[in-house]
């Protein structure tokens, strides 16, 4: 199967492709940032490279499936949420010019959840609009990584659009609803992060919350871990690597042009490698001797937020009751899984979460904060100081 992928980012669909099944070849890849450039061109450096999708006249012969996970910036719920107007998710356009052009059998796309609400679901209407009037069948589903064997709770759309078969074969028919565990302070290791401003906190129990791109001046955000022995850390860049499912140092070649907060960009921006896996291996071998039953075909609203799993079938467009866990896979607990160097957690940084706690209007589970204040003094800082301090900044 020969695979063409557009906003490639580091190759998280294409390298789950490729262990997934021998016979798949990526013929090309596209990508705009350096960075992506220096990891995509050392990993797959037998196919060819462009670097910018507005310029790509026409996809390569005999392609027959493409990937895109189009940028999110303007979907995502912690981005500017402009839908498909805005100048980065505005891109998707040019997955349907190329369509236009050349008929692809398959094609995958992959995008944050958010756009299924976004505009009262009219993001995620226009996208399938244009595959109906293509002539595509499609389906797609709400995805989370935590269910695939990797300690991050990740939840992704993926929509496969074919004129080859039948795309709920793929996609829909595994299911595995594996159950989450309930915060265990002392016990277990736990994630977190501010998700914007004061107005939310990233949070996750033996996981970390989803990996985030970074600052565009290439300002690392890792997740703080809070470990069962208490003390507060931050994994590193090779920890986020695995965590998406790539081998540690899949990313080492960015720093050939750009600094290595880069690299947290280009994970937090990828594809989780195992879920692609699975894609790959539906693909190759889809499940047709198991149709959805009458108990799983909901009704597809017309207005509103769209469901978290659906398909239409050349006819009608229906919801499908299905979990987010194709196959169930539960993680290694997340204190093993990480390998670092594992760096604590500053008392700068520690102080300046503190102060966020005491003026956020949110609830902590309890012994967080205290567990935040310990470490606090741990790391040589006064957590009363350092409060009044933050109280001082945020007027200031």
């Amino acid at each position: 199967m020969r695979v063409a992928g557009l906003f490639a980012g580091i190759g998280g669909l294409e390298l789950g492709f490729r262990l997934a099944d021998a016979s798949y070849e990526a013929k090309l890849l596209c990508d705009v940032l350096p960075q992506a450039k220096e990891v995509l061109t050392e990993k797959f450096a037998e196919v060819d490279y462009h670097d910018d999708v507005t310029s790509l006249r026409d996809l390569p012969a005999g392609i027959d499936c493409l990937t895109a996970g189009f940028p999110c910036q303007d979907l995502s719920q912690a981005g500017r949420t402009a839908g498909l107007d805005g100048s980065k998710s505005s891109l998707i356009a040019e997955v349907f010019r190329l369509l236009d052009r050349q008929r692809i059998p398959i094609v995958v796309i992959e995008n944050v959840p958010f756009m299924l609400q976004l505009g009262g679901g009219r993001a995620m209407r226009a996208i399938v609009e244009e595959f109906e009037r293509l002539g595509y069948r499609w389906a797609y589903r709400v995805v989370d990584t935590l269910g695939f064997g990797l300690p991050q709770r990740r939840e992704r759309v993926f929509l496969l659009a074919s004129v080859a078969l039948d795309p709920s074969t793929v996609l829909l028919t595994d299911d595995a609803l594996m159950p989450r565990p309930k915060t265990s302070l002392g016990a277990l290791a736990h994630g977190f992060y501010w998700t914007e401003g004061l107005g939310g906190l990233g949070w996750a129990v033996d996981a970390v919350p989803t990996l985030k791109n970074g600052s565009t001046l290439g300002i690392a955000s890792p997740p703080a871990v809070l470990m069962p022995n208490g003390q507060i850390v931050r994994p590193s860049i090779e920890d986020g690597e695995a965590l998406q499912g790539f081998p540690r140092g899949w990313t080492k070649a960015a720093e050939k042009v750009a600094k290595a907060g880069y690299r947290w960009g280009l994970v937090g921006s990828a594809v989780s490698v195992p879920v692609a896996k699975w894609i790959g291996s539906r693909l190759v071998s889809p499940v047709r001797h198991q149709e959805l039953s009458v108990d799983q075909k909901l009704n597809f609203p017309e207005t509103g937020k769209c469901p978290r799993a659906a398909a239409y079938d050349g006819k009608s467009r229906f919801a499908v009751a299905v979990s987010s866990d194709p196959i169930g896979l539960r993680s290694p607990p997340l204190e093993n899984f990480l390998q670092g160097p594992l760096q604590p957690l500053s008392a700068r940084a520690t102080a300046g979460f503190y102060s966020r706690t005491k003026r956020a209007k949110l609830r902590f589970e309890p012994g967080f904060i205290e567990a935040v204040r310990n470490h606090l003094r741990a790391m040589g800082g006064n957590p009363d100081q350092d409060v009044v301090q933050g109280k001082l900044d945020l007027a200031a």
